[in-house]
């Protein structure tokens, strides 16, 4: 269990620094890379625990890093993915507002 709660925290705060390095964060919350990061740590957790990867010799690290890695790379995905379409759309709605 300290694993789940040391790959969960790590997760918060690597989602927290993908969203202060993405130059459209005001477009979306800062709860949207963070949930993202956690919850694909977590569950990538409990997979790789219910595999039975983390009481191999050899393979205990597994647990411990790769759902961080696998984390963040969702919310930089996430975070790309909702930066560009929010900022489309808010450009098409600005730009239909001012035709008005």
């Amino acid at each position: 269990m300290l694993s789940l709660v040391v790959v969960v925290l790590a997760a918060i705060a690597t989602g927290f620094i993908v969203w202060a390095n993405d130059k459209r964060h005001g477009r979306y919350g800062v709860a949207l890379p963070v949930g993202v990061s956690t919850a694909v740590a977590a569950l990538s957790w409990i997979a790789f625990i219910s595999a039975g990867l983390g009481y191999q010799p050899g393979f205990t690290w597994i647990p411990w890093v790769l759902p961080i890695v696998i984390g963040t790379a969702a919310a930089a995905a996430v975070v790309v993915y909702f930066g560009r379409t929010r900022t489309k759309h808010d450009t098409e709605a600005l730009t239909r507002a001012l035709r008005l």
